[in-house]
């Protein structure tokens, strides 16, 4: 019977795009042509639940690639492992005209490693075919059938799957052979689509239609955070042969604890020895924790390791103990093993990393989100979080890869969602104060101290490390608007208790100033001037989002040439609103041959709705033309 519900599955779906439908471009519809580098013909995927270990699903994709940028959106790669097996795969190549030109068999496929160039060792593989267009427009149509024994990794739905590709027609269609199988699913920004649910017993199926390209805008959120999704999973679901019931996400932290971190920590008698002597006098926990990550920093290195269950559960911490590398898992459960060995409590966690934020979902608990591990220190009712494959960053500092998002964090109880450390706004901090000299043939020359903490530190303590002609180059490009620049020395220091970066740099550059008929013209602000301005939209449609905000405060000491009067000096300036507020001012000094500049901006993290974008451009604009604003110097008459 489970056989011939299968057979009628795949029935229903040979026959839901009938080839009879002409794949020629002339077909689509022109307002799917706008802004889309490519055109999905048909989105579609059937998914068959027979057990909580067994699930069948095939795939369809039929897409229309435009231009040469739409490549990225015909897809033809399918990844596999032990537990999850591909039954059959194969693509044809159509013309603009929807004529065949290539027929892709199983065999035309490749089969190599899915190994990402960090992994030691991988299970993954990757079945996939490189088609060289000739011409274009082309359609590709791609379909496999993947038969797996993992239901807790259920395949999500996106409606679209890109900036500047549109979707014709979207099937997404779940078969379950009992109630018990009926997946849980939860619908993401659907209000605005063509979309039809149809649910009856053992199947649910949504359609949608007709879905055109977004178009990317500066500073749009992050797609996943506006293109429609459905999200599912199984209650009750096996994966890698472990069984699970999840019902929140406690449940998900304790199936976690209990079957991927049971027995992982144990390590060796000598090693314990070890770690308790590191700390030998130190009674408090914090300064625990910091001697034994400084002590994993200098003596393990981070190797991708993915092995079966590996892509969720930790190698053993004797293992890295013995090897002295890890993955983020292995690594984290290590230091979670010495920490515990040292009387210091840690949680696992489970985070969604990337310079883009993304939030672990608190009503919907499942095991595709989360893409890396850190640890959690408890300490005077605050969290310290700690990467544990960060050879440099200091202690309690994670940078914008795991900042500011809810993530899962493994605790005594089960799993618990909490928020890690948000840089926002003024922690984003720098400081440039500088003494420079202008001379009569408009070259300049100075010393500047550059001071940075929060985000504005992850972006430059790495230069302590760099060779010395890539120092050169990262100051000749973060100067960029100071011709002929040259740096003639430079020092760091780099605090890593109080998480501050600072530079010292001395510089000479020619050229600087604009000579004109007796008149030296220049911008006072020489080492901060570099404010771009967001893109002008007549009709923008999407919402913009400043992701952490930060603060400028600049203090520089203008020395002026002999022999000039000061013509003009640019006036105070003063703007506060929603975004940010900027503050400018310019005062002569010192008999009139030292002028003093200050400048401080600050930018406000937020989300605002599109109406508002234009009046945060106009922010921007006003903050840049005072940024620009000129020093005349008159010559005096001899």
């Amino acid at each position: 019977m489970r056989l011939f519900f299968l057979y009628c599955l795949l029935f229903i779906f040979q026959i839901a795009y009938p080839q009879t439908k002409s794949l020629a471009v002339s077909h689509i519809p022109e307002e799917l042509k706008k802004n889309a580098n490519a055109v999905v013909r048909l989105d579609e995927m059937r998914i068959h639940l027979i057990s909580t270990r067994k699930m069948f699903y095939k795939v369809r994709e039929v897409v229309t690639v435009m231009n040469r940028l739409g490549n990225n959106h015909a897809r033809t790669r399918v990844y596999y492992d032990k537990e999850k097996r591909i039954k059959n795969i194969e693509a044809y190549i159509y013309d603009g005209f929807g004529r065949e030109i290539e027929h892709v068999k199983r065999k035309d496929f490749q089969d190599v490693s899915a190994a990402d160039g960090f992994s030691l060792y991988t299970d993954d593989r990757l079945l996939t075919y490189t088609y060289t267009p000739v011409q274009y427009p082309y359609t590709v149509e791609f379909t496999y059938e993947v038969e797996t024994s993992d239901t807790g990794v259920f395949p999500s739905w996106y409606f679209l799957s890109g900036y500047l590709g549109s979707v014709e027609k979207s099937i997404y269609a779940i078969q379950y052979d009992s109630e018990a199988l009926k997946p849980i699913i939860k619908e993401n920004r659907l209000s605005d689509l063509d979309v039809s649910v149809e649910e009856k017993p053992g199947m649910i199926v949504y359609k949608a239609n007709n879905i055109p390209a977004i178009k990317r805008e500066s500073l749009s959120p992050p797609f996943s955070a506006i293109v429609p999704k459905l999200s599912a999973r199984l209650t009750n679901f096996s994966f890698k042969g472990y069984e699970a019931e999840v019902n929140n996400w406690n449940d998900m932290g304790k199936w976690m604890q209990d079957k991927l971190l049971e027995g992982r920590a144990a390590l060796s008698e000598e090693t314990k020895s070890k770690a308790r002597l590191l700390v030998k006098g130190v009674e408090d926990d914090l300064e625990k924790a910091k001697i034994i990550y400084k002590y994993v920093q200098e003596n393990t290195r981070y190797i991708s390791v993915q092995i079966g269950i590996g892509g969720l559960q930790p190698i053993s911490a004797i293992d890295v103990d013995r090897v002295k590398y890890g993955d983020c898992k292995g690594l984290s459960n290590y230091t979670m093993a010495l920490l515990n060995v040292v009387g210091v409590k840690s949680y696992y966690t489970t985070v969604q990393a990337g310079e883009t934020k993304e939030d672990f979902e608190e009503d919907f608990a499942d095991l595709i989100q989360g893409n890396h591990i850190i640890l959690a220190i408890p300490y005077n009712d605050r969290y310290y979080w700690i990467d544990c494959t960060s050879q440099i960053h200091p202690f309690g500092f994670i940078g914008d890869f795991t900042d500011d998002r809810k993530v899962l964090i493994i605790n005594d109880k089960g799993g618990k969602i909490v928020k890690t450390t948000a840089y926002l706004n003024e922690d984003n901090y720098q400081n440039i104060s500088a003494v420079y000299s202008l001379n009569e043939e408009g070259g300049i020359s100075g010393d500047i101290t550059i001071k940075t903490e929060g985000i504005r530190y992850n972006n430059r303590f790495y230069l302590e490390d760099e060779t010395q002609e890539n120092i050169l180059k990262h100051y000749k490009k973060y100067w960029s608007n100071i011709n002929n620049l040259e740096v003639k020395q430079n020092e760091f220091n780099n605090d890593r208790d109080s998480i501050v970066f600072v530079e010292k740099v001395r510089i000479n550059a020619s050229n600087y100033a604009t000579k004109s008929g007796g008149r030296i013209l220049f911008a006072a602000n020489v080492f901060n001037n570099k404010n771009s301005i967001p893109d002008r939209y007549r009709n923008r449609k999407l919402p913009f989002e400043i992701q952490r905000g930060f603060l400028d405060e600049d203090e520089f000491m203008i020395h002026l040439p002999e022999g000039y009067t000061i013509e003009a000096i640019p006036d105070e300036q003063t703007i506060e609103n929603e975004f940010g507020s900027y503050q400018m001012s310019a005062r002569v000094v010192n008999d009139k041959k030292v002028i003093a500049y200050k400048r401080k901006l600050l930018i406000r993290e937020g989300a605002y709705p599109k109406e508002k974008y234009k009046l945060y451009r106009d922010f921007v604009k006003a903050t840049a033309r005072a940024d620009n604003a000129r020093i005349v110097l008159l010559k005096n008459n001899p």
